[in-house]
C-alpha cells in the first residue's frame, strides 16, 4: 500500500484515483470545487464527470493543497495543459520533500514547444524532484470506471519509477506496459488529438470510413515525423501511445476532441463548439503549439497545418479539405 495524491478531479483523474483505491492504495484527491469535494466524501460519486459510477468507500478529496502534497509519495497530474505551470506552481509552494509525480495530461505548451514532463521539471525545485513519468494509451476515463478492459503504457527515463507506476495501477481490468522513451508516448499522446478534430471534421461533413482512414494513416504519419525529430523512437508510434491512442480519439463518441471536430464539420464556429463541450479539448491548443513546431523544425504537417487554419483563421473546413487532396503529387 502507498500513499497517493491526485490534482485534478476531472472524468480521468477520479477514474484513476478509483482504480489506486480499489487496489489497496491510500489516495486523496485535490480540487476547488467544494460541492465536488463534498460529493466524493459523502456519497462516493463524481456525477459531473463520471455519471452513474459508484466509487470506492475510501477514496477522500480535499481542497487543501499542502495537506493533498503532504499525504503522497506519489502525485498524479490530471489537470489541463494550461493548468499545468500554474498548479506545479502551487505545489512547490507547498511541497517539502520529494515526491514522484505522474502525469496523465496530453499537451504540448505553445511557443516553447514544451511537453508535460519539462513543464513539471522547471517549476519544481530540484531538491523536491524524485522523478517524472507519463501514463498514456487508448483510455476512456468512462470505460475504465466501469472497469472494461484497458491498456496503456507508462513512461519515465528512471526504471525504478516506471516499474512503481505499473505496480500501483496495474489490476485484471488495467494492464501498464513500461516504456523508456519518454519523449515518444508524451508527443504521441498529443499529437492524436489533432488528428481526432479533424476525424470528427469528416464525419461530421458526412465523408465516410474512406476518408476517416485516409486521415488517421497519414495523420499518424505527421506524429512520427515530428516525433523522431524531436527525438522520440518511431517505434513507439505503433504502440499504445501512438497509434492505439490515436483509434481509440478518432472513433469513440466519448472523444472530446472527435465531438469537438465533429461539431465543427456540421457548420459550427469554435467558439460554439467549444461552448457547447464545457470541458477542455487539448486538441485546439495542441494544434496551435504543433503548427508552430511545424514551421520551427522544418517538418511537414499538412493535416495540422489545414486545421489550424480552420481554428484559428476562418479557414472553411470544405476548403481546408479540397486543400489536402489538391496538394502536389508525392510518394507514400
Amino acid at each position: 500500500m502507498m500513499k497517493v495524491s491526485v490534482i485534478g478531479m476531472g472524468s480521468w483523474g477520479t477514474a484513476l484515483a478509483n482504480v489506486l483505491s480499489e487496489n489497496g492504495h491510500e489516495v486523496l484527491m485535490w480540487g476547488k470545487t467544494k460541492a465536488t469535494i463534498e460529493e466524493i466524501n459523502t456519497h462516493h460519486t463524481n456525477e459531473k464527470y463520471l455519471k452513474d459510477i459508484e466509487l470506492h468507500a475510501k477514496l477522500a478529496a480535499s481542497d487543501v493543497l499542502e495537506d493533498v502534497v503532504h499525504h503522497a509519495e506519489i502525485i498524479i497530474i490530471a489537470v489541463p495543459t494550461k493548468a499545468i505551470r500554474s498548479v506545479m506552481q502551487q505545489i512547490n509552494q507547498v511541497i517539502n520533500n520529494k515526491k514522484t509525480f505522474i502525469h496523465v495530461s496530453k499537451g504540448i505548451e505553445p511557443h516553447t514547444f514544451k511537453r508535460i514532463s519539462e513543464m513539471i521539471t522547471e517549476e519544481i525545485d530540484i531538491e523536491y524532484m524524485e522523478g517524472v513519468a507519463v501514463l498514456s494509451g487508448p483510455s476512456h476515463a468512462e470505460e475504465l470506471a466501469l472497469k472494461h478492459p484497458t491498456t496503456v503504457a507508462v513512461a519515465s527515463e528512471n526504471e525504478t519509477i516506471r516499474q512503481i507506476a505499473q505496480d500501483i495501477f496495474m489490476n485484471e481490468y488495467f494492464r501498464i506496459y513500461t516504456n523508456d522513451d519518454l519523449v515518444g508516448v508524451e508527443i504521441g499522446g498529443a499529437l492524436k488529438n489533432i488528428i481526432a478534430l479533424a476525424a470528427g471534421i469528416t464525419d461530421g461533413l458526412g465523408y465516410g470510413d474512406n476518408a476517416k482512414a485516409a486521415l488517421m494513416t497519414r495523420g499518424l504519419a505527421e506524429i512520427t515525423r515530428l516525433g523522431t525529430r524531436m527525438g522520440a523512437d518511431p517505434m513507439t508510434f505503433l504502440g499504445l501511445a501512438g497509434i492505439g491512442d490515436l483509434i481509440v480519439t478518432c472513433t469513440s463518441v466519448h472523444s472530446r476532441n472527435w465531438k469537438c471536430g465533429n461539431m465543427l464539420g456540421k457548420g459550427l464556429t469554435l467558439e460554439e463548439a467549444l461552448s457547447n463541450m464545457g470541458m477542455v479539448v487539448e486538441g485546439v491548443r495542441t494544434t496551435e503549439a504543433a503548427n508552430e513546431m511545424a514551421d520551427a523544425f522544418g517538418v511537414e504537417m499538412p493535416i495540422t497545418q489545414s486545421l489550424y487554419k480552420v481554428l484559428f483563421e476562418g479557414l472553411d473546413v470544405h476548403e481546408g479539405v479540397q486543400n489536402l487532396m489538391n496538394r502536389e503529387k508525392t510518394n507514400e
